[in-house]
């Protein structure tokens, strides 16, 4: 049995599919789901007993695998449903007020800048976009255009640390130090960045980290979590209030205001260990390695195809397993969101590919996610799809 015959083997996939979006939604390993209904019946068998006595240590032993993968104390994560809920929390954590501002880039999520938009309607602060150079073309130039909007006023930086629109690997190391020189406080949406790309918490001395299990690192949806910086951890506005500290008595931490907001499952919480066990006996770098070099097949074959240069410089300093290539045809903003590109309809119901099609700075883009499961056949039918429907 070869290689990608066995990775497949992992997941219980669509046989009718070729599946080329696990940036958006990955699906979810066997071993994986296994291990999140083992938690949930165990909780069905005796709730009292696994809520109140034994819940809260056993999300401490998996919050302490997930911390090891990414290079933090579980002292500064907590489980969250998802990266959105995590950046709510930051957006409402940090101070603002009438003359502050917030700096986002021109390449991030929608969803982000709309949270920080309301949060600046709300508090009377600046909300700015600052455009990037595009194509993007070396780290220094891409830092210095991003300060060129950063004034005094600036209080938080907001970006990603892989776009979602763009596929781009984001300096933010680079740019995390230079704003800690003007204490100015950053805050990452990281859900692509986690397994994709080594990610060391400690050492990016962020104030805010959010992600989401279910990408890369194919744990449940809804397992995210965010990573608070020892300054932030007391200073925190949870959305959801409820009794706030330990339900099984030990010593109250910050913690505590995530882990019991109402009853609910925390099967999800605890699968996520189990799905950093996976990817790590699957093998990171070799997944890193086998999904880049797909990537990069079907950004050689787009490019082939259409004649349109990639907005990225060819290397894996710049993208991963994931790659966004611009396509003829204008599109409307609304095709972002909500409403599908009649290519990426066509892609799906005439071939049973799926892949996202959408609209960035008015132009057309479709993004190819590859993950273990995928192969070069998967690449090829997408490109043989394309030269019929372009």
């Amino acid at each position: 049995m070869s290689t990608s015959e066995i990775d497949r083997s992992a997941w219980d996939l669509d046989p009718e599919t070729t599946y080329l979006n696990h940036g958006s939604f990955g699906p979810t390993p066997r071993r994986v789901i296994e291990s999140r209904e083992r938690w949930s019946r165990r909780l069905a068998a005796q709730p009292m007993r696994f809520l109140v006595r034994e819940m809260e240590q056993h999300l401490d032993e998996s919050l302490a695998v997930l911390a090891n993968f990414i290079g933090t104390s579980p002292r500064n994560l907590v489980f969250v449903d998802n990266a959105t809920y995590g950046m709510n929390v930051a957006a409402r954590s940090i101070p603002l007020g009438a003359g502050d501002r917030v700096i986002v880039t021109d390449h991030e999520y929608g969803a982000v800048m709309r949270i920080w938009r309301e949060r600046c309607r709300e508090t009377g602060a600046a909300f700015s976009v600052q455009s990037l150079p595009d194509p993007l073309g070396d780290v220094p130039s891409l830092v210095n255009a991003f300060f060129d909007g950063v004034t005094s006023e600036t209080r938080v930086i907001v970006l990603s640390h892989v776009t979602s629109q763009t596929a781009a690997i984001f300096p933010v190391k680079e740019i995390c130090r230079a704003a800690r020189r003007r204490n100015i406080a950053v805050c990452i949406d990281g859900p692509h960045a986690i397994a994709m790309v080594p990610v060391n918490l400690d050492d990016l001395d962020c104030d805010f980290y959010c992600a989401s299990g279910h990408k890369w690192l194919s744990a449940p949806i809804g397992s995210g979590f965010l990573y608070v910086a020892p300054r932030w951890q007391h200073r925190l506005v949870p959305p959801i209030i409820s009794w706030g500290g330990s339900v099984s008595g030990r010593p109250a931490c910050w913690q505590d205001e995530f882990l019991w907001q109402g009853t609910r499952d925390p099967a999800g919480f605890l699968a996520v260990a189990d799905a950093v066990r996976f990817l790590e006996t699957a093998g990171v770098a070799r997944f890193r390695e086998h999904g880049h070099r797909l990537a990069a097949a079907a950004r050689a074959g787009l490019q082939e195809l259409t004649g349109l240069p990639a907005l990225l410089p060819d290397s894996p300093d710049w993208y991963g397993t994931m790659i966004a290539m611009p396509i003829p045809g204008e599109v409307a903003e609304s095709h972002q969101h909500g409403r599908r590109d009649p290519l990426q309809t066509a892609l799906w119901r005439d071939h049973g590919i799926e892949v996202p099609v959408y609209a960035w700075k008015r132009r057309r883009f479709l993004r190819v996610s590859c993950h273990l499961y995928n192969t070069d056949a998967d690449v090829e039918k997408l490109l043989a799809a394309l030269r019929q429907l372009l």
